[in-house]
């Protein structure tokens, strides 16, 4: 999970890293709250992608009529498919050069890697392909851990002069106690400020959470909360589900167990002119009930007129499946078509339960193709 720039720098506060002064705001209304900060200002949109200052979403304010003038263009202004809610006010600050530092988690060692440039304020890729010696990287073993002498190669390498050291030393271990301590990916300070007197502040913040380690972390479970507005997403998450909004045109959704089950389905569909509008991952062993809720969650968008079901069923029964069709049209019936196929356990006694529904718009299909199928004729002939 990738964090806001704000919430970013509330970890690094935490972790006492030099984040500088701040405030957040949400609406116009807010902006006095600037006055706590002394000008100028920088203006920075929080959206969960790159590029923000390329498409205008970071502007310096040097009095509060260009702050309200800023504010007011960039909330609600379209980043990259996401729309600026928030807004991150922070007091600018005289810089003499910028570095790069970042704690990433190398997937080929298993370990984490740190990757320091003298050349920040801009796209690392781009250094990389331009000079890739103004790039150090140095492993982290832990069974060692972190070493000053390795905060020392850095610098070296980087043609840094040592006095920098403490300040750089300090830095570092704040960053891999929070990288640790939150089960990061990516922890990113891009750029480092290096101020007079040899000080050193995080200006921008960037940190990835593994997705598998978010159960131990309510405040980024709450965060991420924050951050989403559709409904049946936070719906399906109180289930343990993943509902993955699609296609804004669609009209079809897609409950499977699994991603690959899910694209397969949802590939096949567009192949045949059908968009699919929102997906449900149930993960594995799903009984009736959750079959029931899932379903519950993906029909309450009324813009869906069918729905796909495609289980294959291991440690998810094949007639907890259509136990769970059978309970949601007993108690929530909408009349919306529902195509269902299933495969493996416990397939023959699931394929009864469905046929003693009786009724037409709810079906079995014995396969993927031939489910898809169906849904075309059903569109075709409605």
């Amino acid at each position: 999970m990738d964090l806001m720039e704000y919430k970013a720098k509330e970890l690094f506060g935490q972790y006492g890293l030099p984040i500088g002064e701040q405030v957040v705001v949400r609406d116009l209304q807010q902006l006095p709250q600037a006055k706590e900060l002394r000008f100028p200002l920088m203006v920075k949109a929080q959206v969960p992608v790159g590029g923000r200052g390329k498409a205008g979403g970071i502007q310096p304010a040097v009095n509060e009529q260009e702050l309200e003038q800023h504010a007011a263009r960039i909330l609600g202004m379209d980043i990259k498919g996401h729309t600026v809610k928030t807004l991150l006010l922070t007091r600018l600050v005289d810089i003499d050069s910028e570095w790069y530092l970042s704690i990433l988690l190398d997937r080929d060692s298993k370990r984490p890697v740190i990757i320091f440039s003298s050349q920040g304020g801009m796209d690392i890729e781009d250094v990389a392909r331009r000079n890739p010696r103004a790039i150090s990287r140095l492993m982290i073993r832990s069974d060692i851990g972190l070493r000053k002498y390795g905060a020392q190669y850095l610098l070296n390498k980087q043609g840094i002069d040592s006095a920098y050291l403490p300040a750089f030393w300090e830095l570092l271990q704040k960053l891999y106690r929070l990288f640790c301590a939150y089960d990061c990916t990516l922890c990113e300070i891009n750029p480092v400020g290096v101020l007079a007197g040899g000080k050193l502040a995080a200006v921008d913040a960037k940190v990835s959470i593994d997705d598998s380690a978010l159960y131990r972390h309510a405040d980024i479970l709450a965060f991420r909360d924050e951050m989403e507005n559709d409904a049946n997403v936070l719906e399906a998450r109180k289930f343990n589900f993943l509902y993955i909004p699609c296609d804004a045109r669609g009209s079809i959704a897609v409950i499977s167990n699994g991603s690959g089950m899910i694209m397969s389905c949802i590939d096949l569909l567009a192949k045949n002119g059908l968009n699919v509008k929102a997906a449900l991952d149930l993960g594995g062993g799903a009984t009736a009930d959750r079959i029931c809720e899932a379903v519950r969650i993906v029909l309450s968008n009324s813009d869906i007129k069918a729905l796909f079901i495609n289980i294959f069923g291991g440690i998810t029964r094949c007639d907890e499946v259509a136990g769970g069709i059978r309970r949601y049209v007993e108690e929530y019936d909408t009349g919306k078509i529902i195509v269902a196929r299933f495969e493996g356990t416990n397939k023959s006694q699931g394929i009864e339960v469905m046929d003693q529904l009786g009724k037409d718009y709810i079906l079995f299909a014995d396969g993927l193709y031939e489910g898809v199928q169906v849904l075309v004729e059903r569109r075709d002939n409605p």
